[in-house]
């Protein structure tokens, strides 16, 4: 069994192996744009706010930039188009959270602070959940997006030099 699982995995470019892009497109396109909603829902002016707190420069433009990029890059990571080129700004909207808000509070992102009759209680998250993201990120720019994608609906194969994001034959 091992030998077949092995045989099956190394096999060729378009086998099973190429498939590990899709189920990590799926956690970071809909975790992106899980935070861009949750920005919008709450009102972009809320995140406004957050950023000037902060000290940022431009809050109300870097605030709809953020929510733009975690819905916009969030749908393409998702869907597969223009992968290597949204993860340049996604990449930036985490690292700028990573320094602004949580590397302060350490690496984990679960804290718990006490569980009392209403429930578990959790301090403020470090920046292991960002740095999750970012690997996958990175792990989809170095390994391609995998089958599924809507770039592959545009790019055939003699188009692949022309595009990074285009199947590798």
């Amino acid at each position: 069994m091992t030998t077949f699982v092995a045989r099956v995995v190394r096999s060729t470019p378009s086998s099973i192996a190429t498939w590990y892009a899709l189920p990590l497109r799926l956690v970071v396109g809909l975790g992106f744009m899980q935070h861009g909603y949750a920005k919008l829902a709450r009102g972009p002016e809320s995140f406004t706010n957050i950023l000037h707190a902060l000290g940022m420069p431009a809050p109300g433009l870097l605030a709809w930039a953020t929510i733009l990029v975690e819905l916009l890059g969030g749908l393409a990571i998702l869907l597969g188009v223009f992968v290597r080129l949204v993860s340049v700004p996604m990449t930036i909207v985490l690292l700028v959270a990573i320094f602004t808000v949580h590397l302060p509070n350490g690496f984990s992102s679960i804290k718990l602070t006490s569980v009392d009759a209403t429930g578990a209680h959790f301090g403020q998250p470090g920046y292991e959940t960002d740095l999750l993201y970012l690997a996958g990120l990175l792990a989809l720019v170095l390994g391609g997006a995998g089958p599924l994608t809507v770039d592959r609906l545009f790019y055939r194969p003699a188009d692949a030099s022309r595009s990074s994001d285009a199947p590798e034959i």
